[in-house]
């Protein structure tokens, strides 16, 4: 287990065995969004659950870090992806970064934990993959933060297309 301590924060990177805390503060990171994610026997819940715990298992293209209480068991995390996307000439490993799921427990936030988190998972990204770029969405709570680490808005817009619900198992190209 990896452990490290950051601005006097142990933070640690998450197992398998951290698929449902991991979940439990998306939960939270979602609805302080102004979502609505149902109760605890949500289907998205067992769902995330799973890839949570299938992407812990495989270190190399995933990692979440985290910060656990006495109390509280776990109570912040950050997570990122290593994405891969064709090369080019400013990227000739093609991987791309996607940081999400940035959430501390409502009853220990403003304490330094996320920041902590995130310190630790760009740390991993500059010595443990090929990313140079890496992309997050952020909430006007946590925008502050992630422009003290150095996030900008990108060169280019990023848009959104949200399709409906599949219209048919195929299609024909014409």
């Amino acid at each position: 287990m990896v452990t490290m301590t950051i601005s006097g924060t142990m933070v640690r990177r998450a197992g398998a065995a951290d698929a449902a805390a991991l979940v439990r503060l998306r939960a939270v990171m979602l609805e302080d969004m102004g979502a609505e994610v149902g109760d605890e026997s949500a289907p998205w819940r067992a769902s995330a659950e799973a890839w949570f715990a299938r992407r812990l298992r495989d270190p190399g293209d995933f990692a979440a870090f985290v910060v656990d209480d006495p109390e509280l068991g776990v109570v912040s995390c950050a997570a990122g992806t290593c994405d891969p996307h064709a090369p080019g000439p400013t990227n000739p490993s093609g991987l791309q970064g996607h940081v999400f799921n940035i959430c501390t427990d409502r009853r220990r936030r403003r304490l330094g934990l996320a920041r902590a988190c995130l310190d630790a998972l760009l740390v991993w990204y500059r010595t443990e993959t090929g990313v140079r770029t890496i992309d997050l969405n952020a909430t006007s709570y946590g925008i502050e933060l992630y422009q003290s680490f150095g996030f900008d808005a990108p060169r280019y817009p990023a848009l959104q297309l949200r399709l409906g619900p599949p219209l048919g198992r195929g299609f024909t190209r014409r």
